[in-house]
C-alpha cells in the first residue's frame, strides 16, 4: 500500500516529462542532421569522428543504470559499506585497460567487438558463440535495468511496474531507432547532467536531516555499516575482500570488452583519443559508485535517526525501494524535487537500455546478418538495424517482466544472473589477448565448459537455501514507526475483546444471568465497550 503522503504533484510530472520529452528530441535532431543515419557507419559508430568528452560520458553512464542508482544503496543499506572494495577493483581495471584493451582494438577499426575473436582465432564459430553469448548477456542487463525504476515508481506513486517498464522501453527505442549511435552519445550527456543534479539532491537534504555528515558518518560507524575488509576464504561467504576486489577486476575488464564500450572506443578518430576517453571514466564510474553508496550510508543513518525502519516494518517489501522511499519522506513539501530524482533514476535506465539497444543492433547486423546475406544498399542495412532495435526493445520488456520474480538487490540479481554469461566471455577475450597458443577448439571448448559451470553455480546458488552465508547486518529500529503504533494497538484491542469475550463465555456457561459491570472493569474493557455490552448505546467497529 502507497503512503497517502507519498504523491506526485503536477511539478514532479512536468520534470518527469520534460526529461523524457528531451531526449526524444535529440533523437530526432540527429535523424534529421547530418547523414540522417543513412549509412551503417555513421548508425553504428559515428562515422568514427566522436569526440572525446562526449563519449567518455556516454561509456560512463552506459553502465550507470538504475542497478547503480537503487541497487548499490540498497546493498550497503543492507550488507554494509563493503562494496566500496568491489568499486576499487573496477577503476583498477578501468586502468588497466587503457594500456591493454585500448591498443589491442582501436587499429582494427571494427564495428562489432567479435570480429577480433574471428580475426584472432581465424574461425567463424567463435565469433558466433561470443555473438550470441554478448547478445543472451546484455538482453538480461537491460531486463534488470528496465525492472529497477518500475519497482522505485510503484513504491512510492502506486504507478503499476508493466506501465513503467513499457514507458522507459517504448522512449528508448524510439530515440535509439531513429538517431543512431551519435543519439545515444548526446542523450547520455543530458541525461547525466539530470543524473547527477538528482544524486546531489538526494545526498544533501538526506544529510541535512540526519544532521549533518559528521552525525551521518557517526551512527555509520557505530552500527558496523563500514565493514570494509573481511579476508575470510570461506567461498561461501557472500562477500569478502577476495571475491569483491579480485572478481570486480576480472568483471571490468567484461565491461571494457562490452559491445557498448568497443563502439566506444571505435567512433573516436586516435587511440589517442580512445585512452583519454577511458583515462576520464576511470575516476567517473569510481566517483558515480562511491556516491551511490554514501546514499546508501545516508538512507540508513536517516531512519536510524527517526527510528522507523521501513524494510523491517513492512512499509516497502523490496530493499531496491529503499532510496525512492526515502526521497518521497525527506522531500515532502518540496514540490518538483521527487519528480526530479524520478528524471535522474530514468535517465540512468534510459541511457543504459540506449547503449544496450545500440549495441545488439550494431551485433544483429554486423556478426549475424551481414555475412549471411547478399551485398545490400546502406539505406537497407540502416533500415533492418532500425527495426531489429524495436525487436530487442520487445525482448527487453518481456526480461524484465521475468526478473520480476527474482528476489534481492539489483546489484544480487545483476551479479548473480550476468556473471553467468560474462565470466565465461570475458575469459574468451582474455584467452585471445594473453594467450598466443590457444586455438578455435580450445575457446570453443572452454567457453562451452565454464558456461556450464558458472550457470551450475548461479542456479544452484539461487535455488538451494542456505548456499551462502547471509551477511546481514541489523536493521535500524521500528519503534516510531507509526504503522508499526498502529499495528501494536490493533494487537492489543484485538487481545483484550478475545480475553474479554473468554471472560463472558465461561460466565454464561455456568448461569444465564448477565455478567455483572464490575466483570467488564476487571478484564480492561473501555467504558464505551461496556456500556455497548449492556445495551446502553451502539459504538462503531472499532476497525471501519
Amino acid at each position: 500500500m502507497v503512503n497517502p503522503d507519498h504523491i506526485f504533484h503536477i511539478a514532479d510530472y512536468v520534470i518527469f516529462g520534460a526529461t523524457i520529452a528531451i531526449s526524444l528530441g535529440i533523437g530526432l535532431y540527429y535523424a534529421l542532421s547530418g547523414g540522417k543515419q543513412r549509412t551503417t557507419s555513421e548508425y553504428f559508430v559515428g562515422n568514427r569522428q566522436m569526440t572525446i568528452i562526449p563519449v567518455a560520458i556516454s561509456l560512463m553512464v552506459s553502465f550507470e543504470s538504475s542497478i547503480m542508482m537503487l541497487g548499490t544503496p540498497a546493498e550497503v543499506y543492507v550488507y554494509g559499506f563493503q562494496w566500496l572494495i568491489g568499486n576499487v577493483g573496477y577503476f583498477i581495471a578501468n586502468i588497466l585497460s587503457i594500456i591493454i584493451v585500448v591498443p589491442l582494438i582501436h587499429p582494427l577499426r571494427i564495428t562489432s567487438a567479435y570480429e577480433y575473436l574471428e580475426m584472432r582465432f581465424e574461425s567463424r564459430h567463435v565469433r558466433t558463440l561470443g555473438t550470441l553469448i554478448g547478445m543472451l548477456s546484455y538482453s538480461c542487463y537491460m531486463g534488470i535495468v528496465l525492472f529497477g525504476p518500475a519497482i522505485a515508481l510503484e513504491a512510492v506513486t502506486g504507478f503499476p511496474q508493466w506501465t513503467s517498464i513499457f514507458s522507459v522501453a517504448l522512449a528508448s527505442v524510439i530515440y535509439t531507432a531513429i538517431g543512431g549511435l551519435k543519439a545515444v552519445i548526446w542523450t547520455d550527456v543530458f541525461q547525466c547532467v539530470v543524473m547527477f543534479t538528482g544524486f546531489f539532491a538526494v545526498l544533501i537534504k538526506g544529510t541535512m536531516r540526519i544532521g549533518g555528515v559528521g552525525k551521518t558518518w557517526e551512527i555509520a560507524i557505530d552500527k558496523g555499516r563500514l565493514n570494509l575488509f573481511n579476508f575470510d576464504t570461506d567461498p561461501t561467504i557472500r562477500h569478502t575482500f577476495w571475491n569483491l576486489f579480485v572478481g570486480s577486476i576480472i568483471r571490468g575488464f567484461g565491461l571494457v570488452f562490452n559491445q557498448s564500450s568497443i563502439q566506444r572506443i571505435s567512433s573516436t578518430p586516435t587511440i589517442r583519443d580512445a585512452r583519454k576517453v577511458l583515462m576520464l571514466v576511470a575516476p567517473g564510474f569510481f566517483l558515480s559508485l562511491t556516491l551511490a553508496g554514501i546514499e546508501g550510508i545516508i538512507a540508513y543513518a536517516y531512519y536510524d535517526v527517526i527510528g522507523c525502519d521501513p524494510l523491517k516494518s513492512k512499509q516497502i517489501t523490496n530493499p531496491n525501494q529503499i532510496v525512492p522511499y526515502m526521497v518521497m519522506d525527506i522531500f515532502q513539501g518540496f514540490k518538483g524535487m521527487p519528480g526530479l530524482f524520478m528524471a535522474s533514476l530514468f535517465s540512468a535506465s534510459l541511457s543504459t537500455l540506449s547503449s544496450g539497444l545500440s549495441s545488439l543492433s550494431a551485433l544483429f547486423w554486423t556478426d549475424l546478418v551481414k555475412p549471411h546475406t547478399k551485398p545490400m544498399s546502406e539505406f537497407k542495412a540502416t533500415v533492418i538495424s532500425k527495426l531489429s532495435v524495436v525487436a530487442f526493445g520487445g525482448l527487453a520488456v518481456f526480461v524484465a517482466f521475468m526478473i520480476a520474480l527474482v528476489g534481492g538487490t539489483l546489484v544480487q540479481i545483476a551479479g548473480s544472473i550476468l556473471s553467468a554469461f560474462g565470466g565465461p566471455l570475458t575469459g574468451l577475450f582474455m584467452l585471445g589477448a594473453f594467450c598466443p597458443w590457444a586455438n578455435a577448439k580450445g575457446a570453443i571448448g572452454g567457453t562451452v565448459l565454464s558456461m556450464g559451470i558458472t550457470f551450475f553455480l548461479c542456479i544452484g546458488q539461487m535455488t538451494t537455501k542456505g548456499s551462502i552465508k547471509n551477511t546481514k547486518l541489523p536493521s535500524a529500529p521500528i519503534d516510531q514507526c507509526p504503522a508499526a503504533n498502529v499495528a501494536s494497538m490493533i494487537m492489543n484491542v484485538t487481545s483484550s475483546y478475545l480475553n474479554t469475550t473468554s471472560d463472558y463465555e465461561n460466565v454464561t456457561s455456568t448461569s444465564f444471568m448477565p455478567p455483572d459491570t464490575t466483570a467488564f472493569v476487571a478484564s480492561g474493557y473501555p467504558e464505551p465497550l461496556q456500556k455497548a455490552r449492556r445495551g446502553e448505546e451502539e459504538v462503531p467497529h472499532p476497525f471501519l
